[in-house]
């Protein structure tokens, strides 16, 4: 049991030792040609963002008018959207 304790703790050590040592390598300064090619990508990102919120809101718009017209079909009244 007491084997077990300090391995345990020994594993424990050796882990959050290992996490600080990884936090203070430093990271390497960027060239121009590295900073270009980072602010291409995050506008690329930027992009894709944007015409993936497109997307969602059209296909969010197209079920609530599919429920609405089924609702309608049925005789009930959909409730009002809240604000």
């Amino acid at each position: 049991m007491k084997t077990r304790i300090m391995i345990i703790a020994g594993a424990l050590a050796f882990a959050l030792s290992a996490g600080q040592a990884q936090a203070r390598i430093p990271v390497a300064p960027m060239d121009d040609a590295a900073k270009a090619q980072a602010e291409e990508k995050k506008a690329k990102a930027a992009e894709a963002g944007k015409k993936a919120a497109e997307l969602l809101a059209k296909a969010q718009d197209r079920v609530v008018e599919r429920y609405k017209k089924e609702q309608s079909k049925s005789g009930k009244l959909a409730p009002a959207a809240k604000k």
